[in-house]
């Protein structure tokens, strides 16, 4: 994984944004949040305001300290992270069979670390579906490096609104990318649309496990310092996340300070570090995951629905 330099965090705090409009964004992402006054309903119904918002100022932060793939990843004794982040999204491409010249969607790509990785692995085509302009601009010009234009693209649009017609993929992925969604069953419904019938969809999903209580003041507090520290409108559970496919009408298979940086640049880098907080509490106790699998298919024109529990 690359790591683009301390100047390129400094400079690039913002994306698109204007130096002078970074501040700005950070207060109206923060009053999107619970802790500043914002709520669900807000978040839902501005959630691609409230996301471009997020993406614009964390990108080179996630760059910087994580690499160009934005999701984690169980690590081997022995392994590296960045082994650990390849295998993750190796793992991906075995569960869905990819083969050489499939036509594949990556379903929230970030700047296409996983799309480089599973398309080289794969030999395949992947079009990266993303909103934020950025991220796009920084995901092309990766491309190029690696010498995948010509074979990978991305294209600009809401992934509740997907600009394919019907039946377009042989396969499509999401990695921790579809919790960003205000409605599940409407994501899932679009890739379900854009799938070729008998195809699949596998994804790693941000959910609260089944010990989480909502009830729990502690466990609430958790919840809302990932979503804030991560563009959540909410973070669903497992089994929220499973119903939501059925009704899309998926088949359940397998489920398993130097001036450089622009004002309100420390406080991304505060919500970010609160974000992190949350996520070890989260996991420690046991309600949070981030690497909740599955992998479930587009019935086949002729074929019947079966299900599988889920882990």
């Amino acid at each position: 994984m690359s790591n683009p330099g301390a100047i390129h965090l400094a400079t690039s705090v913002g994306g698109k944004l204007k130096r002078e409009e970074v501040i700005d964004a950070v207060e109206k992402y923060e009053k999107y949040h619970g802790y500043y006054g914002g709520d669900e309903k807000e978040r839902k119904a501005n959630y691609a305001d409230m996301v471009n918002k997020y993406y614009d100022l964390v990108t080179s932060f996630y760059e910087y300290g994580w690499g160009e793939s934005f999701h984690f990843a169980f690590r081997l004794k022995g392994e590296s992270l960045k082994e650990g982040i390849k295998r993750h999204e190796h793992f991906i491409a075995l569960q869905l069979c990819l083969k050489p010249g499939q036509k594949v969607l990556d379903v929230g790509c970030g700047i296409g670390g996983p799309l480089r990785e599973i398309a080289q692995f794969s030999m395949t085509s992947i079009t990266g579906l993303n909103n934020n302009e950025y991220q796009i601009t920084r995901g092309k010009e990766l491309n190029r490096k690696a010498g995948l234009d010509k074979t990978c693209d991305y294209v600009k649009a809401d992934f509740m609104k997907m600009p394919f017609p019907d039946n377009s993929f042989d396969a499509a992925y999401a990695i921790e990318a579809t919790c960003h969604a205000p409605d599940a069953v409407g994501c899932y419904k679009e890739i379900h649309r854009v799938l070729k019938p008998g195809q699949c969809f596998a994804a790693y999903e941000w959910c609260m496990t089944n010990s989480f209580d909502p009830n729990n003041k502690e466990h609430q507090s958790i919840k809302r310092e990932i979503e804030l520290g991560n563009g959540l409108p909410d973070i669903r559970t497992t089994t929220q996340c499973l119903e939501a496919l059925k009704q899309a009408g998926f088949e359940l298979m397998v489920l398993e300070c130097v001036g450089l940086a622009p004002k309100g640049s420390q406080r991304v880098q505060a919500f970010l570090e609160k974000s992190a907080e949350g996520l070890f509490d989260g996991g420690r106790k046991g309600i949070f995951t981030p690497t909740y699998f599955f992998l479930v298919r587009k019935p086949r024109l002729d074929s019947t629905s079966f299900e599988a529990a889920g882990n």
